[in-house]
């Protein structure tokens, strides 16, 4: 009876034969090297039917001190070198600004209107993929100085040097145009205020002087008012004083006249009357006492009398009156208050407005046309590119071939495990069936031919 040995059990965790794994993998190298030039060939399609991009950059730098000068020595208006470099930055990153200088150009809108796209597309598509604005890492101490680059990418048939170059520049006047506004405005600001202050100092010259002439005028007329009073109460006291003087010489005269002197008399020549003297006498009489006005005798004292009943003004006989009336007549004419109002430019007169005069003349002579300020300096300006900077074409070459032999290595590897592989286990396993069968038939045959012999 014929034995037939079951093949054996094939474990598909056995462990993988590299040998047998490169060699299947070099056997397939023609199927490797299809994949990998059929790659390289897309590669290279692509590179030559792509549409090349260019780069150009610019770099600013700040600007010198002695550009900026003209601006900070205004001293209204300060912009140090590293605030110009940043506001001039600000304005390239500025969508206003690149939007207008994008509405400005029209070959640039013609190279990015595309396919039936508005100007906002266009502009969109401008502004977040070609422009890159470029600043150093606050991170990173270096030594070299602050600056802001712009980069700028473009297919080929647009003039990316003159439109970088122009958008800088486009940025740099927008930004030197604001200045030169802010500084009118601050300048039209201070010298208002300067104004203000000059007109709040006239109007308090102007309330000063009116007061200064309404004080005046109120102590004129409160002396004239005393002067007047005192006036008329002196010519009463000397009106008095003439009455109660006639009224002495009245009782004089009646005492004279009981007396009988008719003419002047003293005392000592009243004791004497009725005596001859012989020959010319002269007395002397020395008294401490005041004489009686009756030794006036009635001619001398009725003279007075009558000549004070005619008085018509007893002004002359106090020197007073006539200082009053000088006084009066001082006081008709106040040349303060003339020369106060008779100024013909009171501005001489203003105290404390020199500081005021001398800054609204500085302002005044202050150039607020910053036509030719150099804010930043450019380092560098934008020119032509030597070559594209996409695609690259060796890069993408190389990638294509490397790709399309990564494939093929894939797929050689695959056919070997599920393909390759397990014919060869099958092989190895019917190998020893095939041999016990042929033992088996090789075995009668042997026998009957030893019979046979």
């Amino acid at each position: 009876m014929t034995s037939i040995t079951p093949p054996p059990q094939v474990d598909p965790h056995d462990d993988v034969d590299f040998p047998a794994m490169l060699k299947s993998i070099w056997q397939q190298k023609r199927l490797i090297g299809i994949f990998a030039g059929s790659c390289a060939l897309v590669a290279v399609a692509y590179v030559f039917n792509v549409s090349p991009e260019y780069q150009v950059s610019t770099v600013l730098l700040p600007a010198a001190l002695n550009d900026l000068d003209e601006l900070n020595r205004t001293k209204v208006y300060e912009l140090p070198p590293l605030d110009a470099l940043n506001r001039v930055g600000s304005a390239l990153d500025s969508y206003d600004t690149r939007l207008g200088y994008f509405r400005s150009d029209t070959a640039l809108q013609a190279a990015f209107m595309k396919g039936g796209r508005t100007v906002e597309q266009a502009f969109e598509e401008f502004n977040s993929k070609a422009l890159k604005l470029i600043l150093p890492d606050p991170k990173k101490t270096t030594a070299l100085k602050a600056y802001i680059g712009i980069e700028m990418l473009y297919t080929e048939g647009l003039d990316g040097k003159s439109v970088l170059n122009s958008l800088t520049q486009y940025a740099i006047e927008n930004e030197r145009q604001q200045i030169s506004r802010d500084l009118e405005v601050i300048v039209q600001n201070r010298l208002r205020e300067l104004d203000t202050q000059l007109e709040t100092a006239r109007i308090d010259y102007a309330a000063n002087k009116d007061a200064r002439i309404a004080e005046l005028l109120e102590g004129d007329t409160l002396k004239r008012a005393k002067l007047s009073d005192e006036l008329r109460a002196l010519r009463m006291q000397l009106k008095m004083r003439r009455e109660s003087r006639i009224a002495q010489l009245g009782e004089a005269i009646v005492i004279a006249r009981s007396l009988g002197l008719k003419r002047p008399s003293t005392p000592s020549s009243l004791g004497q009357i009725g005596t001859e003297s012989a020959g010319n006498v002269m007395r002397t009489e020395v008294i401490n006492q005041k004489i009686p006005l009756y030794f006036m005798g009635t001619d001398a004292l009725e003279a007075e009398r009558q000549a004070l009943r005619n008085r018509t003004s007893d002004d002359f006989t106090d020197p007073r009156v006539a200082e009053i009336r000088k006084e009066q007549v001082l006081l008709e004419i106040n040349r303060n208050i003339q020369v106060l109002r008779d100024r013909e430019n009171d501005e001489l007169f203003l105290k404390g407005i020199e500081v005021l005069r001398a800054e609204r003349a500085r302002l005044g002579a202050i150039k607020t046309d910053m036509s030719n300020l150099q804010l930043v300096r450019v380092d560098r300006q934008a020119v032509e590119p030597m070559s594209p900077v996409r695609p690259q074409k060796i890069l993408i070459v190389m990638g294509g071939l490397i790709f399309g032999t990564f494939i093929g290595l894939l797929v050689a590897l695959l056919r070997f495990t599920f393909i390759r592989r397990p014919l060869e286990r099958v092989h190895m396993a019917l190998t020893p069936l095939k041999k016990n069968i042929r033992t088996e038939i090789s075995s009668p045959l042997l026998a009957g031919k030893a019979v046979d012999a």
